[in-house]
């Protein structure tokens, strides 16, 4: 029983986390808007579709270097609700396929010297969290700030079964539809 309140903290502290940084994120981005009068949807819609896919992907697949929650304020520049959704259910997507290109990057590069340097430099409190709270992380790294990518090399590493990694890390679509829907109620403020 400790050992699952254990794991419910530990949700819940990382979920608090990645709400607070939404928060700040949503805060930023309508104080901008607000104060210094930033015409966002022309800045936002002259940037070109496909540097932002490109680039949220590379994020993804490198450690989540840049939140997804900037990509879905890129992705509310036209205001159109049906256009958003479709860009934010592509961009959980490309998200979810990151992961799953970090599970075979842990699972067959493990013994590489790059998957090395991964490892001590961005992936070792990660580690350090599977020791403790077990394959329950797939599912806190896919809902939180916990860099999804980066916990996905891990648990590749340790050569998890696939099948069931995938299952766990469909939780990932559910923080991209929440965090979205946030980010555009924050928007029609």
């Amino acid at each position: 029983m400790v050992r699952k309140q254990k794991k419910i903290i530990f949700f819940l502290r990382n979920l608090l986390r990645g709400l607070l940084w939404l928060a700040i994120i949503v805060i930023f981005f309508l104080a901008i808007k607000k104060y210094f009068n930033v015409n966002f949807n022309a800045w936002l819609a002259a940037i070109k579709p496909s540097l932002v896919y490109i680039i949220f992907l590379l994020s993804e697949v490198i450690i989540g270097i840049i939140p997804p929650e900037i990509f879905m304020i890129w992705a509310l520049r036209n205001g159109d609700i049906t256009e958003y959704i479709a860009i934010i259910a592509a961009f959980s997507f490309l998200s979810y396929l990151a992961g799953i290109s970090g599970y075979f990057i842990g699972r067959y590069l493990n013994t590489t010297l790059l998957y090395r340097f991964l490892r001590r430099k961005f992936l070792s409190k990660s580690e350090k969290l599977l020791n403790i709270y077990g394959l329950y992380l797939i599912i806190v790294a896919a809902v939180t700030p916990l860099p999804f990518s980066g916990v996905s090399m891990l648990v590749g590493s340790v050569r998890y079964p696939f099948n069931r990694y995938v299952i766990y890390s469909l939780t990932r679509f559910g923080r991209f539809a929440v965090y979205s829907w946030l980010i555009w109620e924050a928007n029609m403020l």
